[in-house]
This record gives structure tokens, C-alpha cells and sequence, in this order.
């Protein structure tokens, strides 16, 4: 409960203080993606576009495809009409947590330029505070480790192509067959997260807006051609938000915890780990990039998250015995054949190493707060050794290990960002101030 009063608390919050900033200035942050305002002459490494792009690949991804199903199986479909409001009122949240990620900017052990929770509070919290920034750094390297993309990974390769076409049986052990994927996945990832954030950005920019696409496109085609069933899922959705009756045990706040969950580990708003992403961004107007990183919650939760939900409830085999990632392929299979299923299935393998990549530069930005470079490398190596790990062991504790070091992280992005609101409002309004007087060059 501590974490939905914090959550939901703070983002209605930041929502009434800025007076409904992020649905009144969409196209705003629309044109600073498009790169209409990119200067590259400004402080930071990638521009607007890519530091979405990264942010977009740590959150499109299993939370998209396995949360969701995890959350209509375990919170009952009404817990989706509560991934939405996490997702509304996270645009305000990531609007303030990201304004505040660049505006309070600081320097790693190697003197570079860096962003993000621990920065901020280091520089702008009375030092009593500071205890929090240390305590982000803790669990935030240890929340990066790609517990569920890997295990979700390894299962519906598994399930849907090992199994399914007979190079293994449903009872034999797949110890042996996890591992050799995660090691596969592990030196895959290196490969890639070693380059730093311009290779993860570059790799990211050019593979996440394709898979979200096809995935959509596919989804969308599944709808579409179930169209007379929608009317009935969209309302399964609203009239068991609050009843709970779906959900495990019949608890209306269980149902509405656990679709709070789903939300936060989806859309990441007041985990903290998008403003990692962009605190890096080039630019030296910290509310241009707040605007950007609120277009997140719209794209990964109410676009992409309600569509799978649908296609998962149109499909009416979310009380099946598959799981996870397993029982939205199973969904896509049913609606559009086993074209269905390869869809998922590339889109699996995509989204979650493009996560994995972005979740090894969260970590590895956490571990540089307390090591210069080479600590930093200790830390990717066992990230990569995690890789392996997360591979052969249960969904169950993937879930509830990661479940637990987003909740510990919330703690400091969100009492930081509560306490330094008024200065990111106060800064908002110069912003708007400025951009009203080309004259003089605006921003």
C-alpha cells in the first residue's frame, strides 16, 4: 500500500501542480523529438530522439508483453484500468523526474557528465539527504539486472519453438537448454553494452521503433478482425476494476496493487531508471527533455500495454494454464494462426535484449556514482554473468526480486522530485516565457 500512496500519491500530485502540463503541451514534445531544437553543440551525449529511444527500450518490452498477461491472470482484467491511471499520472511524474535529471546534472568519478536520481539529490537535498542517492545506487544496480527479460526470453523460445516442434518434450528437463540460451543472450549483450550508451543508443534508435510497429500492427490486425468482440473486453476491464472479482483471492486492492505493480515495472515512471536515460540527453533546457520522457507512460502503457490487453481478453484464453509471455503468444496464435506466434516471438528476442542493453547502462550508471570506469566494468561483467543466472531460474523469483528493488527505488526518486517541484515549475514557466518570444531566439 506504502507504494501506491507513493506512486499514485505523488504523480496526482505533480499532475494538479502543473496544472495537466503533459496533455497541454503534446505537440510541443512531439516537435522536440522530431529534432526541431537539437543542438549538437549542447552538454550531454545523445540527442532528444535517441535518449526516448533508450528510455522506450528499457520499458516496451516484457512489461508489454509478459506483464500484462501476468497482471489479467493474477489481478484480474480490471487491474489494466489500473495500469492506465499509473501510466497518466506517470506522464506528470516523468515530466518532473526528468526535468529534474538534467537540471541537477553532476559528474561521475571520472569526471563525465551524468544524470539522474542520485545526482539530483546530491546536489540540490540538504546533505541529511544524501543517504538517499546512495540508497537509489544500491538497488538501482541491483534492479537493472535483466532478471525478467532473460527468463521470459529463454521461456517462450522454449515453449514456442523448442517444444513445439518436438526437440523437446514438455516433461524432459530444460536446465541444459536455458543455459546454452543464456549464454548465447549473455555474450550477445556484452557485446553491445561494452560500446556504452552511444552503441546502446544507436542500437536501440534503429531496432525499437521497427518491433513496436510490427507488434502493433499485428495486434491491431488481431483486433481488428475479432472487432465485434472489443465492446465486451473493454468492458470485462472497467467492470472488474472494481469489484476484483477476477482477481486472486476477489481483492479489489489486491487487484489494484498489482496492476499498480505491473504499471510501474512497465512505464518506469517514479522508479527513477528513465531519468537515467535522459540526464544523458544533449540539451541544456532541463524541461525540453521532461516533455520528451512524458511521451513514455502514452507510447508503453496506454498504446501498446492496452493493446495487448484486448487481444489477450478478445482471444478469451487468459484463465489457460500458460503464463506470461506464453499465454499472450498463445492469444496471437489464436487470433491470426502461427503467423501470430513468429510475431511474438521476433518481437520477444527484440525487446528484450534492447532492454537488457538498457538496463546495463542504468546499472552501470548507478555503479559509476560509487567506482570510477573500471569498477564499473566489474559491474557489467557480472551483469553478464546475471544473464546466465536469470536464465534458469523461476519466473516467480524473477518477478518478486525485480518487484522489490523498483518499489526501493521509488523511495528516493519520489521524495526527491515531491521536494524540488516547486523549482521545476518555477523553471517550466521561464521555459514557456521564452519560447513566446522568438525575437530574441526563444529556446
Amino acid at each position: 500500500p506504502w507504494l501506491l500512496i507513493l506512486l499514485l500519491g505523488g504523480g496526482i500530485t505533480f499532475l494538479l501542480a502543473s496544472r495537466f502540463l503533459p496533455f497541454r503541451h503534446l505537440g510541443h514534445a512531439l516537435a522536440l523529438v522530431s529534432g526541431r531544437y537539437d543542438n549538437p553543440d549542447d552538454p550531454g551525449h545523445i540527442n532528444h530522439r535517441k535518449a526516448l529511444s533508450a528510455a522506450l527500450a528499457g520499458t516496451i518490452g516484457m512489461g508489454n508483453i509478459a506483464g500484462v498477461a501476468l497482471a489479467i491472470q493474477i489481478g484480474g482484467p480490471g487491474a489494466i484500468f489500473w495500469m492506465w491511471m499509473t501510466a497518466i499520472i506517470g506522464m506528470a511524474t516523468k515530466f518532473f523526474t526528468c526535468s529534474l535529471a538534467v537540471m541537477y546534472r553532476g559528474t561521475d568519478r571520472d569526471g563525465n557528465l551524468q544524470g539522474g536520481p542520485m545526482y539530483v539529490i546530491r546536489a540540490a537535498l540538504p546533505k541529511r539527504m544524501h543517504f538517499l542517492a546512495y540508497l537509489f545506487a544500491v538497488v538501482g544496480m541491483i534492479g537493472a539486472l535483466p532478471a525478467v527479460q532473460t527468463n521470459q526470453l529463454v521461456q517462450v523460445v522454449r515453449d514456442l519453438v523448442v517444444i513445439e516442434y518436438g526437440w523437446l518434450s514438455a516433461a524432459d528437463s530444460a536446465f541444459a537448454f536455458n543455459l546454452s540460451l543464456g549464454i548465447s543472450l549473455a555474450v550477445i549483450t556484452g557485446l553491445v553494452m561494452l560500446g556504452g550508451l552511444r552503441r546502446i543508443a544507436g542500437v536501440t534508435a534503429s531496432m525499437v521503433p521497427g518491433m513496436a510497429m510490427l507488434y502493433m500492427g499485428a495486434a491491431m490486425l488481431a483486433i481488428l478482425l475479432n472487432v465485434d468482440r472489443v465492446p465486451a473486453a473493454i468492458m470485462l476491464i472497467f467492470n472488474d476494476a472494481f469489484t476484483g472479482e477476477a482477481a486472486a483471492g476477489g481483492s479489489v486492492l489486491a487487484m489494484i496493487l498489482y496492476g499498480v505493480r505491473r504499471g510501474a515495472f512497465s512505464n518506469e515512471a517514479g522508479i527513477g531508471t528513465e531519468a537515467l536515460a535522459h540526464g544523458s540527453v544533449k540539451t541544456r533546457e532541463p524541461i525540453r527533455e521532461g516533455l520528451v520522457a512524458m511521451l513514455g507512460p502514452v507510447i508503453d502503457t496506454l498504446l501498446i500495454c492496452t493493446t495487448t490487453a484486448i487481444m489477450i481478453l478478445v482471444a478469451g484464453n487468459w484463465q489457460s494454464d500458460s503464463t506470461g509471455v506464453t499465454l499472450t503468444a498463445r492469444a496471437f496464435e489464436e487470433l491470426l494462426g502461427p503467423a501470430g506466434a513468429l510475431v511474438v516471438l521476433i518481437c520477444v528476442v527484440c525487446f528484450a535484449t534492447t532492454t537488457m542493453f538498457t538496463y546495463s547502462f542504468y546499472g552501470s550508471q548507478c555503479a559509476r556514482f560509487f567506482m570510477k570506469s573500471r569498477g564499473a566494468r566489474v559491474y557489467q561483467l557480472c551483469y553478464i554473468a546475471f544473464i546466465v543466472l536469470a536464465a534458469v531460474v523461476s519466473m516467480d523469483i524473477a518477478v518478486n526480486f525485480i518487484d522489490t528493488c523498483f518499489a526501493l527505488m521509488a523511495i528516493p526518486t519520489m521524495i526527491s522530485s515531491l521536494w524540488l517541484a516547486p523549482r521545476v515549475l518555477e523553471a517550466a514557466g521561464d521555459y514557456w516565457q521564452q519560447l513566446k518570444q522568438p525575437q530574441t531566439g526563444g529556446v
